[in-house]
């Protein structure tokens, strides 16, 4: 049979060994000469210690040479490649650091544009020295995982990356050192990721300042077994402002707790924003507390000597600043974020597509605020409808409130119309849909009083999928609609 694959030329065949793992590529060396010299020919290389497979569990434990042997003897027969495009290193094992970065600078002396570090468990810590973060070739650059940036970087003239236009961080960094790579190194920046990884790198908060950047993704992340409300003791002590200067940015995605306070530059370009704040404690005493009355602006006001504590962290400025975007996204948690924590609500005129998540341990207390605030709305979907019941959610939704909230709301009802009336939305868009007497009741409320309402779309939870769907169908179809023009659509 012809060998077909052989009798392509060196370029193409070139192009399908970079496509493939590093080590299937650099096994095609043995098959002949010609092999063997088409290696210097592969442009992006990907070494992935995981993929190793020791001998034995004592060899694995105590580490081994095989796979960095590997990576030097590739290395090697690359000599004289004429450029190296990708280069991607996951490391399980201790590795020493000056072997570590003779790979990494190998690769960056041959043009590279992609560097991608990865390390996650703590037995591969790495030192990365300032140098290799000094390319004028690079576009792509990620770290994550326990790699060390030298300590002197804060001092050191000697990172510029001026090629840089994507950066993702998963790294402990203070925040001088996360200023002197993506302000001072990084000038045209245009996509940032920071997922911090280390506590110590929340003390100080986060900043990020760049007039380029256009996409940006924050995640702080707080383990699960760390004790909140100790945290919340420090911080309510310690310096931890967010500031936020972008003035291209397009597109905000921001996962943390809140924060004392948010300092934002002028966010005008922003397009969209996906935003899943978190409370520090929560918030379930102020639920049914018929003795305290939050009005649609989401301010307290205290009717006795004894009132409920405050809610750490202010919004108020983030929400202001994202006023002008077309696209929000919000968590469950950041639903009562907005409540509890911002002092406002900005007039989002521009926003055309709002997307809300929703679950048992949150409440939709700014629903009808939110809603009055975005005038040209077209388009509202939902990740569930099942949220946990208030005495706050107003006439948003069909929450069954203590006696004496139920008397207010009546009050208020004669004095001003269901928020969703006054709502111009025209496609509703329900996701994870059960069926449950909650859901159909909402679903009730919704086409009851959205008149301008066109099309409904409802995905069914994967977990009822043909099982009653018919029900559901029937169900959703009978209930009343104010719309003529509305049309249901079961997923």
């Amino acid at each position: 049979m012809r060998d077909l694959i052989s009798s392509l030329p060196d370029e193409i065949l070139g192009k399908i060994l970079s496509l493939l793992p590093t080590k299937v590529a650099a096994s095609t060396s043995v098959l002949s000469k010609r092999w063997r010299n088409l290696l210097s020919l592969v442009d992006s290389l990907s070494f992935d210690e995981s993929m190793v497979v020791y001998p034995n569990e004592e060899e694995a434990e105590n580490g081994s040479h095989r796979f960095s042997d590997f990576v030097d003897k590739t290395l090697a027969l690359l000599h004289n490649s004429p450029a190296i495009k990708t280069f991607s290193l996951c490391l399980v094992v201790w590795t020493e650091s000056s072997r570590v970065n003779r790979w990494i600078w190998t690769a960056m002396e041959k043009g590279l544009l992609e560097l991608h570090l990865y390390a996650p468990t703590s037995g591969s810590d790495v030192s990365i020295e300032s140098r290799v973060l000094r390319s004028t070739t690079l576009v792509k650059l990620t770290i994550s995982g326990h790699y060390d940036i030298d300590e002197d970087i804060d001092e050191s003239h000697d990172v510029f990356l001026p090629a840089l236009k994507s950066l993702s961080l998963t790294v402990a960094l203070d925040i001088d050192q996360y200023r002197r790579i993506i302000h001072d190194a990084c000038p045209v920046l245009e996509e940032l990721t920071i997922r911090n990884v280390d506590l110590g790198s929340l003390w100080g908060g986060t900043v990020v300042e760049h007039a380029s950047i256009k996409r940006l993704v924050i995640v702080t992340h707080v383990p699960e077994h760390i004790d909140y409300y100790l945290l919340l003791d420090y911080f309510e002590n310690a310096r931890q402002t967010v500031r936020l200067q972008a003035p291209s940015l397009v597109y905000l995605d921001y996962s943390s707790p809140v924060f004392k306070g948010y300092v934002v530059g002028d966010l005008d370009s922003l397009v969209e924003a996906r935003l899943s704040l978190k409370l520090w404690r929560s918030t379930s005493h102020y639920d049914f507390d018929d003795d305290y009355n939050y009005d649609y602006h989401g301010s307290l006001s205290d009717l006795d000597d004894d009132p409920c504590p405050p809610i750490f962290g202010n919004v108020t400025r983030l929400v202001a600043a994202i006023r002008n975007i077309t696209t929000l996204h919000l968590s469950p948690d950041s639903l009562e974020v907005f409540h509890f924590c911002s002092k406002s609500m900005p007039m989002f005129n521009n926003l055309l597509n709002l997307s809300i998540e929703s679950n048992k341990q949150n409440g939709w207390q700014v629903m009808p605020l939110l809603l009055k605030s975005c005038p040209i709305l077209q388009t509202l979907l939902f990740k569930g409808l099942v949220h946990k019941v208030t005495n706050r959610c107003g006439d948003a939704c069909v929450c069954s409130p203590s006696q004496e909230e139920r008397r207010r709301m009546v009050v208020k009802k004669k004095k001003e119309e269901c928020c969703l009336q006054t709502c111009g939305v025209k496609v509703l868009e329900i996701s994870d849909y059960g069926g449950c007497f909650q859901e159909v009741e909402q679903m009730r409320h919704f086409l009851g009083n959205l008149k301008c309402l066109e099309t409904v779309k409802v995905g069914v939870d994967p977990d009822n999928k043909g099982k009653n769907a018919d029900f559901l169908r029937a169900n959703l179809m009978n209930l009343p609609k104010l719309s003529s023009k509305c049309t249901i659509q079961l997923l």
